[in-house]
């Protein structure tokens, strides 16, 4: 697939004629992403090394464990749920209330996981705390993302959307670096082995709670910022205009169901390589050996995956440029067919017998497979956040968007993991990577079915015929 420069229409955006408050914007969509993988990665190193121990009881670790993991999934389930609620209020309302909302609703559900009183406190009320917390914390979730996108896209440049649109995505290596490393710290600082530690030790008492309440200074500062952000220029046209519906979930299926389910696919791939190169990859590289595994300490592997995630942070803005000097078809087509072709490679990366086990293993074999990877992740999900919110006009973009970006988290990220462990246990990891693959061919065809949309308006995509007349609502 060979790439033929777009030339950028004057009109691609429907950006204000001044654009006062740059920086405030950036931060604004910037911040509520980096709170996300922030959450998502403290959350998921708790669920492993914390929350079994001081959370669920069990007469084995093993059920300890997947009672843990359980409640870390209650999330995937409430983000599309979020989706349609954050999304109902954003098209109605407008974007600026709808991200404080979701931002505070995630934040305060992060900080009260860390002040949560344990099983041998409270006894069976604490899981099912915990559990309710993380289902606020995905219900957050599922409307942050779009309504950040909407944020920076419908502010962006004429002929720059898809770079602005893009600081979203850089959450997603800030949270990952600020979340790791602070548990990194933190275990180092305080000697702590989850294989040995007991109730007693000062990590479990307290130190695994700073990582939760430290998300309240990102909270604070984000609330700052967005409260004194003014409403996107795309909204103020659609509610002058009177084109602000009263049910944006119904008008979105009504005009748009193509659009949600092309949307939901071009995010398929996306989302299972981040999956596979963090949640999977984890357990393969530091899983026992006698199971088939490679048995690294995950003090040694969380180096590398600190070492790659720098790949993912430097290529995400370097996707936005791209996206728009190429256009989105051209530029994410050719990047979904390399990480088809990365998934044909896993048996060469990670066959036990090629790189050694333990302490012997090769991990400059490792290193290469995840920056990789982790340089693959950054081109396909650095222009999604303009890609996505251009399938759908604007009186049903902030919920269409969500809708598709949250299913696909289902799909694409919520069974990857499981999927990727039975077969890496059954066949090797070269199943891994033909399963990556095959997620990939159904990207590339999505990607191919959509219209270019990079010089298109704002403001003109989705446009009403007469006689189909959307159900309006007077707003302000």
């Amino acid at each position: 697939m060979q790439y033929e420069p777009v030339t950028q229409d004057a009109g691609a955006t429907a950006s204000p004629t001044t654009r006062p408050h740059k920086g405030r914007i950036i931060i604004s969509s910037l911040v509520g992403t980096s709170i996300e993988f922030y959450d998502f990665y403290v959350y998921a190193t708790a669920a492993i090394s914390v929350f079994p121990f001081l959370f669920f009881h069990s007469d084995s670790d093993t059920g300890a464990l997947l009672a843990s993991l359980a409640t870390f999934g209650v999330a995937f389930v409430a983000r599309p749920i979020g989706s349609v609620l954050f999304g109902h209020f954003g098209d109605r309302t407008g974007r600026k209330a709808t991200l404080l909302a979701s931002l505070l609703t995630m934040g305060i559900a992060t900080v009260l996981i860390g002040l949560l009183p344990t099983y041998y406190q409270i006894g069976l009320w604490a899981p099912t705390l915990l559990a309710i917390m993380r289902f606020c914390q995905g219900l957050g979730l599922g409307g942050e993302w779009s309504g950040a996108s909407l944020l920076a896209g419908e502010n962006s440049r004429p002929g720059h959307r898809g770079f602005d649109a893009m600081w979203p995505q850089l959450g997603a290596p800030i949270g990952f670096l600020f979340a790791n490393g602070f548990f990194y710290l933190l275990t180092q600082s305080m000697h702590y082995d989850s294989t040995t530690a007991t109730h007693q030790h000062p990590f479990l008492i307290w130190g695994w709670r700073l990582p939760f309440l430290a998300s309240l200074v990102i909270v604070v500062l984000g609330v700052y910022v967005r409260f004194k952000l003014d409403e996107t220029p795309s909204f103020k046209k659609a509610r002058a205009a009177g084109q602000v519906v009263k049910s944006p979930l119904r008008e979105t299926f009504r005009t748009s169901w193509r659009e949600v389910i092309r949307g939901t696919f071009v995010m398929l791939a996306t989302y299972t390589l981040f999956y596979l190169m963090t949640t999977w990859i984890l357990s393969y590289a530091i899983g026992k050996t006698s199971s088939g595994l490679l048995g690294i300490s995950y003090s040694r592997f969380l180096v590398l995956q600190l070492i790659s995630i720098i790949a993912f942070a430097i290529m995400t803005p370097i996707s936005g440029w791209l996206g728009d000097r190429f256009g989105r078809k051209a530029f994410l087509g050719t990047v979904t067919a390399a990480i088809a072709v990365f998934g044909l490679t896993f048996g060469l990366f990670l066959d036990r017998a090629r790189i050694g086990t333990g302490e012997n293993a090769d991990m400059g074999h490792l290193l290469a497979f995840l920056l990789v990877g982790m340089t693959l992740m950054g081109l396909t999900f650095g222009i999604q956040s303009a890609l996505l919110p251009e399938l759908f006009p604007t009186n049903v973009r902030y919920t269409g968007s969500a809708i598709a970006y949250n299913v696909a988290s289902i799909l694409g990220a919520a069974v990857a993991p499981f999927i990727a462990a039975w077969l890496a246990a059954t066949f090797g990891p070269e199943s891994v990577g033909l399963y990556l693959t095959s997620m990939a061919v159904l990207t590339l065809i999505a990607v191919l079915s959509v219209k270019e949309t990079s010089r298109v308006d704002l403001d003109a995509i989705g446009g009403q015929a007469p006689d189909d007349e959307p159900e309006k609502v007077a707003v302000g």
